[in-house]
């Protein structure tokens, strides 16, 4: 009988051990763990080994709420994104309609 080579070699498979391309193996089972796919966790765990944990997944800058601009910068908005009926939408609407883009 012929044994079968394992042609991973890397990643065992099903074993936890998620393989030598992984930087921060706790990181990536702690990703996996909270529902995250393979491919996503080990790029998330070797950006926070490269750049530091603290910088990995940080927001980027935050603008107003909607509820905070004028009609007008509403109305610039809608017009960037090609929403229909902005000329004539009050600022309820304007805001709705931003939202559900």
């Amino acid at each position: 009988m012929v044994e079968a080579k394992n042609k991973n070699k890397g990643n065992k498979g099903g074993d936890g051990d998620p393989g030598p391309s992984v930087k921060d193996p706790e990181m990536y089972e702690a990703l996996r763990d909270d529902g995250a796919g393979k491919e996503k966790a080990a790029r998330i765990a070797n950006a926070a080994a490269k750049e530091g944990r603290g910088e990995v997944g940080r927001e980027g800058g935050k603008s107003d709420a909607y509820e905070e601009w004028t009609v007008d910068e509403l109305r610039d908005r809608a017009r960037e994104l090609d929403i229909e009926g902005r000329s004539s939408m009050n600022k309820e609407e304007l805001i709705e309609a931003l939202r559900d883009r």
